[in-house]
């Protein structure tokens, strides 16, 4: 096969570019995603014939963002795009008159860094892709696993708070909302609004509010040292991070492959040894080996200070607060728990947080 064209379709921007039978990318271009479905398509198909222009295209490959069926042609369903059961490579077959597959686009990426960038080398990978959302791809004894339906590896849409934030998938508490380009820019202007004199840099950056926060500003400010941005990186991280230590308990891969918008926008604060590829994505060696003894009783925690879990049955040990370790959580204006202190009303329902006292704050529940 010749030049074919890779189309990859994010939440906030469609990327297309030519690639030879190495791997090589040729010639890209971006345009912005569009909101309207029947504009989506045609942006697609704007692009094919834009990035195409001048070369011998025989095919063309399309990684959504989304559950794509068996058949790879349509997506069934796409958390953060308006798509349910759409048949993306008919529509885009009709408009630029090439033979189209459609994947996932995270099992896309994993699939292209396992054959040509970080993934060389690795049999058994797990691949995220941390984005507008969160994406995943598995590659178990050097094949791609789809799993029965083609909608295998969604691992953004595991639950990992129960009742937590709501999802675009209708689901609530799923990882995506905590590891994300969408979680990094919540946890900036929680940060901002709560203390606005440790956002100096982000704040001006934008229009000084913020909701004039965006993505590129918290990359920016954090080369600057401002604390706000550097600390929604370093949450975004936690999160990442709790989340590969289960997927490594699950598949026990050699290496995860790290990429997409937030992670090369968190590139500034990566000092690790990883290796990587051309499009600056990291391949982690997870340093797993079978353990041929149990840990010795001075690597073990002492457990006698805690209660057991018998114990912890007793009504005694339960919390007085929704969490023993803090404050209620209150809401603010950006839809998550904020965590400065709650000794006082709500301004809006008039509900007094536990051992509360104090004038209402500006915010409500």
């Amino acid at each position: 096969m010749g030049l074919t064209i890779g189309v990859d379709i994010g939440g906030t921007k469609i990327a297309a570019g030519v690639v030879d039978e190495e791997g090589s990318i040729l010639e890209t271009c971006k345009v912005p995603t569009p909101q309207a479905t029947d504009a989506l398509t045609e942006a697609i198909a704007d692009a094919v014939r834009t990035v195409g222009a001048g070369h011998h295209i025989e095919a063309v490959g399309i990684g959504a963002a989304g559950y794509v069926d068996e058949k790879r042609a349509t997506v069934l369903f796409a958390p953060n795009i308006d798509w349910r059961h759409e048949p993306l490579k008919d529509k885009v077959e009709q408009r630029v008159g090439l033979p189209v597959v459609v994947e996932n686009d995270a099992n896309a990426a994993a699939w292209g860094e396992y054959r040509f960038g970080a993934g060389q080398g690795h049999s058994d990978v797990i691949c995220i892709t941390l984005g507008t959302g969160l994406g995943g791809g598995i590659i178990i004894g050097n094949k791609l696993r789809r799993g029965r339906f083609g909608v295998a590896a969604e691992f953004g849409h595991i639950r990992v708070v129960p009742d937590g934030l709501l999802c675009g998938c209708g689901s609530q508490g799923c990882w995506e909302q905590y590891a994300s380009g969408r979680a990094l820019l919540r946890y900036a202007k929680q940060r901002a609004f709560a203390t606005p004199e440790n956002a100096t840099v982000l704040l001006s950056l934008g229009d000084g509010t913020p909701d004039g926060i965006q993505g590129k500003h918290i990359s920016a400010a954090a080369r600057q040292g401002d604390k706000v941005a550097i600390d929604s990186f370093r949450e975004l991280a936690r999160w990442a991070g709790a989340g590969l230590a289960d997927l490594a308990s699950l598949f026990d891969p050699s290496a995860f492959i790290v990429g997409g918008g937030s992670r090369t926008r968190a590139n500034w604060s990566s000092n690790r040894s990883a290796s990587r590829s051309a499009a600056g994505w990291s391949a982690i060696s997870t340093g797993r080996t079978p353990r041929s003894s149990p840990p010795s009783s001075a690597a073990r925690p002492d457990w006698s200070a805690r209660p057991t879990w018998r114990a912890r049955a007793d009504p005694r040990w339960w919390p007085s607060t929704p969490d023993s370790r803090r404050p209620a959580p209150r809401r603010t204006p950006y839809g998550s728990a904020c965590s400065a202190t709650t000794s006082a009303r709500c301004a809006t329902t008039g509900r007094r947080w536990p051992g509360s006292s104090g004038p209402a704050p500006p915010i409500s529940c």
